[in-house]
């Protein structure tokens, strides 16, 4: 059995802060003690060394840009765009991140086709050692902008790209989070050009009109990286129970975000970290599988690197290496073994392998 994280913005943390993926988190948290880095984003809770310790075997890397925000000075700005042209370049820095880091380092390979992904995953049988074991990153657009047309999605998935998301705030191509609207119409015809790559379309940030849309429109496999149930976090960004019915209709899966604001409706920053226990966590995993009637459509996309920090995660987990504990808390709550390792890892799994080319 394996992990599998649904979204770490690893490349992002990297170019914009300087935090190299492969330290242990403990590592980064030693260089970077009362550093500017931990007041944006907090204490870190990401490196390769926890993630393998802690048996997470895949991770959903993202190329992740946003539109500029009127400042200049600051980290993020450096990863921030007027134009689709600058999005495209600065989500191809990212992929060239990405590419140095399986160059350079063997525990790391990039996952673009069915024969990768086996590669990576018999490393993880029984018999091996910790020294053996080998993470794969698949590429995971988020926001399409660096898409300069639709037709130009072919170059990113020749690069590697197998899984797009639409939208993070308003893109042309989608309503997002925040910004209310369907699909555009360069949305739509991206989904065609998508569907005939059978890329992995991601919904986390879509809007709820473009959501359903989207669920109804496009031909091929659907996940939401990263999202909740909006049961718990009544806001845009998360799932009603409509859509979450729908992704489930369409076999699709929901990693939940391992985020306390993202787990309560009245969690704020400045609040300990102990006002969310990591039962919430369970909590919404188990909301999911009760609506859904199955626990075949909910996994984990932690978003541990996505500018919360180990300050504002689940009492309980303090990087990625504890991610396991959530499979314990399951089984505590009497879930099966078979349904624990879908949840853990299983179900992102299969629509991972839905979009592979053999290689």
């Amino acid at each position: 059995m394996i992990i599998v994280d649904a979204h770490e913005d690893i490349a992002y943390n990297a170019l914009c802060y300087g935090r190299d993926y492969r330290r242990a988190a403990w590592e980064t948290r030693r260089l970077e003690a009362d550093s500017e880095t931990v007041k944006q984003r907090g204490m870190a809770t990401v490196g390769l060394p926890d993630s393998l310790l802690g048996r997470v075997g895949l991770v959903f890397a993202t190329l992740f840009v946003a539109p500029y925000d009127g400042t200049d000075d600051k980290p993020w700005s450096k990863l921030t765009y007027h134009t689709p042209r600058q999005a495209y370049d600065l989500a191809m820095q990212q992929l060239d991140y990405y590419n140095r880091l399986a160059d350079e380092d063997e525990r790391v390979r990039l996952v673009k086709t069915a024969a990768d992904l086996d590669a990576v995953l018999a490393t993880w049988s029984d018999g091996t050692e910790l020294g053996d074991h080998r993470q794969g990153l698949a590429l995971l657009m988020e926001n399409a902008d660096p898409i300069l047309e639709p037709k130009q999605f072919e170059e990113w998935y020749e690069r590697g790209v197998r899984i797009v998301g639409p939208a993070w705030e308003a893109t042309r191509y989608s309503g997002g989070t925040g910004y209310p609207g369907p699909l555009t119409a360069l949305g739509f015809e991206l989904l065609d050009v998508m569907a005939g790559f059978n890329a992995l379309l991601d919904l986390s940030h879509m809007a709820e009109t473009a959501f359903l849309q989207a669920v109804d429109y496009y031909a091929g496999p659907v996940i939401a990286s990263h999202s909740n149930p909006r049961r718990f976090r009544n806001s845009d960004r998360h799932l009603s129970d409509l859509m979450i019915r729908r992704l489930a209709e369409r076999d699709g899966v929901m990693g939940i975000v391992l985020f306390n604001a993202f787990l309560s409706d009245t969690y704020k920053k400045g609040d300990s970290k102990t006002a969310v226990p990591l039962d919430a966590a369970i909590e919404a995993v188990d909301y999911i599988c009760q609506l859904t009637g199955s626990a075949a459509f909910v996994g984990i996309g932690s978003d541990f690197d996505g500018g919360f920090g180990a300050e504002h995660i689940p009492d309980g987990l303090d990087t990625t290496s504890d991610l396991w504990l959530i499979g314990e808390k399951l089984r505590a709550r009497g879930y099966a073994g078979p349904d624990i390792e879908a949840i853990l890892g299983g179900n992102m799994l299969r629509k991972l392998r839905q979009v592979l080319p053999s290689g």
